[in-house]
């Protein structure tokens, strides 16, 4: 059974920057679509951005666009997000998932069922 754990969240103000990790672990094969999405109170989970462990492929919804960077360190298959110019929209539970896969076309955060498995959440505050 692949496991996912987050870190990194925290509070900032807007403009600031955080950085994310999920690490996986219990995997036999390195090749997988990871995702990262984000839940505000009230309001439905959304996905923010994908990569492909393989090739590094990376997708990224508009709203996220010239802001976040998703990154891979695949010898230990881990995937950061990094976030700069924060703003307040960005506040949510932010979740990392994943699934195993041997292409990169279909690694995008639409559709979470698609993904297997999850972490836990870590919080992304963004004071304005």
């Amino acid at each position: 059974q692949v496991h996912l754990v987050e870190s990194g969240g925290g509070s900032v103000q807007a403009g600031g920057s955080l950085r994310l990790s999920c690490a996986a672990s219990g995997y036999s094969d390195n090749r997988f679509c990871m995702a990262w999405f984000r839940q505000a109170p009230g309001k439905e989970r959304e996905g923010v951005a994908s990569l492909y462990t393989r090739s590094g492929f990376t997708y990224y919804v508009d709203s996220v666009k010239g802001r976040f960077t998703v990154s891979r360190d695949n010898a230990k298959i881990t995937m950061y997000l990094q976030m700069d110019n924060l703003k307040a929209e960005d506040t949510a539970m932010y979740y990392c998932a994943a699934y195993p896969g041997v292409k990169y076309y279909g690694c995008r955060p639409h559709v979470p069922d698609d993904f297997r498995y999850w972490g836990q959440g870590t919080q992304v505050t963004v004071s304005s």
